[in-house]
């Protein structure tokens, strides 16, 4: 029977190494979910209706036009989620399940309470993953649960239809929870594969190139330290940049793909050694790595205030970017638990907002029926 209303909630996501590099062929990252999440309330209605209350969009109503979706409104904040359900619905129409209205509403604790800015912690692809579960589950007939994989990419595609670009790491974290090691799927194949008019049921069946997704056990040791710089970044433009770079010096990018292949290697084989220690320093090395790709492609990853916040966490262990750059948050690895509150101390004294975010264990998940 299908269920009248149900709740989905997708966790964010931090990067703690592989940044950029993610984004060529065969490059590893270690990505991370964190508990601060997406939150999706969705039930059957008389009519199509979305409500975003943080964003001051209430009761906005939508129709199905073919394959598409039209809002009564235009606004580009809703363009994520606009695609999340038109692939979704595609998605249940090639099944053969009959598409039924519904109301959803998102919340988020993905921005600061006070200035409701973004902390960077992949808004956009945990609102994707929310969406896609909550339409799916909605529409489930008593039929198997969808899986983790199947979420994950057709949530890929939603993105990637708005975005063009990214690693779907985020996406990777919001569906699979934990500490992720991530290899980016290849995205000539996945647009082809769409240009041409592909089946979704087919595409998400089928080996995806160079994709890799398992899940890393950290070091018990493992002291993990976030704040924010109160900076929100845009990880669009910065990864147009890259590409630009990427075009123009194929050299010094070469040279920056296979510094990070190096670090992020050590990191993983660390993690599964449990040597904290190396640990440390292979995300010092990463941080040396990003710095030399700012430095040749000028690009603004490490701004003033992270690289404030990077030098601070040196003191106590290493310290480094996490993303895209340009703003956002940094993350450090510190070597004693009693040191977190010094480091919190120098931090907010250099105006950046130390959060208390822990791993989500979990990916999305139905927590109320």
């Amino acid at each position: 029977m299908t269920q009248s209303s149900l709740t989905v909630k997708a966790p964010g996501k931090l990067m703690i190494a592989g940044e950029y590099s993610v984004l060529a062929p065969n490059q590893k990252s270690v990505v991370i979910a964190v508990n601060r999440y997406i939150t999706i309330n969705i039930e059957l209605n008389q009519k199509n209706i979305i409500s975003i209350p943080k964003m001051n969009l209430e009761n906005i109503t939508w129709q199905i036009k073919d394959e598409d979706i039209e809002f009564n409104v235009w606004d580009k904040r809703l363009e994520f989620i606009k695609n999340a359900i038109s692939t979704s619905i595609k998605f249940l129409r090639e099944n053969l399940v009959g598409i039924k209205s519904f109301k959803l509403q998102v919340e988020s604790e993905l921005e600061d309470p006070l200035t409701n800015k973004k902390y960077g912690l992949g808004s956009s692809g945990a609102i994707i993953v929310s969406v896609v579960s909550a339409i799916l589950l909605l529409h489930n007939n008593d039929k198997k649960l969808p899986s983790l994989d199947e979420i994950f990419k057709l949530s890929v595609i939603a993105h990637l239809k708005v975005q063009k670009n990214g690693s779907g790491a985020d996406i990777a974290a919001a569906t699979y929870g934990g500490w992720i090691e991530y290899s980016a799927f290849d995205t000539d194949f996945l647009l082809n594969e769409l240009n041409i008019g592909g089946k979704l049921k087919k595409i998400i069946y089928k080996p995806w190139p160079n994709l890799i997704i398992k899940k890393l056990m950290p070091p018990t040791s493992l002291k993990l330290a976030i704040a924010w710089t109160k900076n929100p970044a845009k990880t669009g433009p910065m990864v147009n940049k890259f590409q630009e770079f990427r075009n123009k010096n194929p050299k010094a990018y070469d040279e920056f793909l296979n510094e990070s292949s190096i670090c992020v290697k050590r990191l993983i084989n660390s993690f599964n050694t449990n040597n904290y220690e190396k640990i440390i320093e292979s995300i010092r090395q990463n941080r040396n790595a990003l710095q030399n790709l700012d430095y040749n492609a000028k690009m603004s990853i490490e701004t003033n205030k992270l690289r404030n916040l990077c030098n601070i966490a040196e003191k106590f262990g290493s310290g480094k970017s996490s993303g895209a750059g340009g703003g956002d948050c940094g993350i450090a690895f510190i070597r004693l638990e009693e040191q977190r509150y010094e480091l919190y101390k120098l931090w907010e004294a250099a105006d950046m907002m130390p959060l208390d975010l822990k791993v989500s264990k979990m990916g999305v998940s139905i927590w109320k029926f």
